[in-house]
């Protein structure tokens, strides 16, 4: 009896134990057994008896769609036919004929045309209008579709029609596909060209990112001796975290924290350490940010800030501090899942937005990091809504008159068709005075017609004076001021004349030598890239600022 007594007071003691290890557990697994039951009879219930024919698929992906847009923006269903976009996310390629669109007023344009490939091999331009590809219209309405029309398998043709020029000349082309692959820096080299500083831009953090810094870094160090660095992740939105990590051990001393990583599990958490000698050396480096920097941008900005190894500079990062991975499902579908969460060296989260708060979907509600943290060298850093920089230099465009030159795309327009006319001449000997003339010489012949703010407003005046039959002489005095901000109006172009050859130059670099010629252009007159050339080439400043 003795014996039975102890047998039963053994076995409630290991129920208690177990108990409080896995509390809850079989609730979880029973809720998701019971709703998922549920949801498969909603489904085929309605797929069966709604009184309109269902599509089955179409009805599934809509649930599936609607279920995630409960989480983060960032936590996505990829169906089969998107699975280029996979081979993108994690390798930097696609089967492709190597150009960028985008739509610029109702037109699809192609906005870059990448060195080496199909269709810059047979003459296809910046500027070009896509109008079909393979017997497909193609129209600012479907351009979501485009990408299955001119991507596909290596060695595969694609026949495109395109309007070139004013004259609107229709050409065609038969491009073969190729294995693009999309480069992570876009631009490297000492700059200005006579001085000891590297320059290296890098736009995107695919999976051969880390082999571009290491060979562009060993091919700069083979010209000369490197005293500083200005890396320039500016509209960079990341990419792959174990990419971000290998760029921070080129610069990092070795066995330094770069980055942890903390799940839903808190045994998950996983600390990434450098493994090997900085290829930068005692480098001074100056990193560029703005509010398009992300996720992997942020891991190395993060590392390099925490670490005092470097100045950051510009404005606030976007603040994307989740980690996602990309789990293969049944038909070459995938999901892309936010994971876990990232924490710079310091220990800071750099998430802005905190998904959970008033979210019933969530069960735990979670709280943004505002907290203070300390580097190395005592310098404060903070949590919460993305990278603050050491040294905050905003860069904008001044003028409304630039903006507004911008938004409706006519320096693009004009660098089309300045080039068409002259594309023998040499970017460099072209004078600003005779390009400026050029330019408001086509903007007359486009009828452009630039319109303030303050002559908005007063064109709604004199319509409500209008509408609401009031004293004429009224009417005819909101004209007479209207007349004034008209001649005001005309007399920006010369006030902001500097910002506004900027981006002529920028974008006729562009035509004239490519994509690293319109990097290098638009870094003349860049106010951030100056600002971090003048601290990255004084040491005192530089050391001023790490150290306080």
């Amino acid at each position: 009896m003795n014996n039975l007594f102890k047998k039963i007071l053994f076995t409630s003691a290991i129920l208690i134990i177990f108990s409080g290890f896995f509390p809850g557990q079989g609730d979880i697994y029973f809720e998701i057994s019971k709703n998922i039951d549920v949801f498969g009879k909603v489904y085929k219930e309605i797929s069966l008896n709604y009184v309109d024919e269902i599509n089955p698929e179409e009805f599934m992906r809509a649930g599936i769609r609607g279920m995630l847009n409960s989480l983060d923006p960032y936590t996505i269903f990829i169906d089969e036919n998107k699975k280029d976009e996979i081979d993108l996310i994690t390798n930097g390629k696609y089967g492709g004929v190597g150009i960028s669109i985008g739509v610029r007023g109702d037109e699809v344009t192609v906005v870059e045309v990448l060195d080496g490939y199909s269709a810059q091999k047979q003459g296809v331009r910046i500027g070009d209008v896509l109008i079909e590809a393979d017997g497909q219209k193609i129209s600012s309405e479907n351009v979501d579709e485009i990408s299955t029309y001119v991507k596909g398998e290596p060695g595969t043709q694609v026949e495109i029609k395109i309007i070139r020029n004013e004259s609107k000349d229709t050409l065609l082309f038969n491009l073969i596909r190729e294995e693009v692959l999309i480069k992570n820096i876009t631009y490297y080299g000492f700059y200005p060209p006579e001085s000891n500083n590297a320059y290296i831009k890098l736009s995107n953090f695919s999976r051969s990112a880390g082999d571009e810094v290491k060979k562009a870094l060993k091919d700069l160090k083979s010209q000369k001796d490197i005293k500083s660095i200005i890396l320039d992740l500016r509209g960079n939105p990341g990419g792959l975290l174990d990419v971000a990590v290998d760029i921070c051990d080129k610069f990092l001393e070795k066995d330094k924290l770069i980055v942890s990583t903390k799940g839903r599990d808190l045994a998950s958490e996983k600390k990434y350490f450098s493994v090997q000698e900085p290829m930068s050396g005692d480098s001074r480096i100056v990193l560029l940010i703005n509010e398009g920097s992300a996720s992997a941008s942020e891991i190395v900005a993060g590392a390099i800030q925490d670490q005092d190894r470097g100045v950051i500079l510009g404005v606030k990062s976007f603040g994307k501090g989740l980690v996602q991975t990309i789990s293969p499902l049944s038909y070459n579908t995938s999901l892309k899942i936010t994971t876990a969460k990232y924490y710079t060296p310091s220990g800071r989260c750099i998430q802005k937005i905190d998904y959970t708060q008033k979210n019933k979907v969530m069960a735990v509600t979670d709280s943004i990091d505002n907290g203070t943290y300390y580097t190395p060298n005592k310098r404060i850093v903070y949590g919460g809504g993305g990278i603050t920089p050491d040294s905050t230099v905003e860069f904008k465009i001044e003028g409304d008159v630039t903006k507004d030159l911008l938004a409706k795309g006519m320096f693009f327009k004009f660098a089309n068709s300045y080039y068409e006319g002259n594309a023998s001449s040499k970017l460099s000997e072209i004078k600003n005075e005779k390009l400026f003339a050029s330019f408001i010489s086509f903007l007359e012949k486009q009828k452009y017609l630039y319109q303030s703010d303050a002559e908005k407003q007063i064109d709604k005046l004199i319509e409500d004076v209008h509408k609401k039959k009031m004293d004429t002489s009224l009417s005819d005095d909101l004209k007479k001021i209207r007349k004034q901000f008209e001649t005001l109006d005309n007399s920006e172009y010369k006030i902001y004349e500097d910002e506004i050859l900027r981006e002529i130059k920028i974008e006729l670099a562009a035509r004239y030598t490519g994509t690293e010629g319109k990097i290098t252009a638009s870094l003349e007159g860049d106010k951030q890239f100056q600002a971090a050339l003048k601290i990255a080439t004084n040491e005192k400043i530089y050391n001023g600022i790490l150290h306080n």
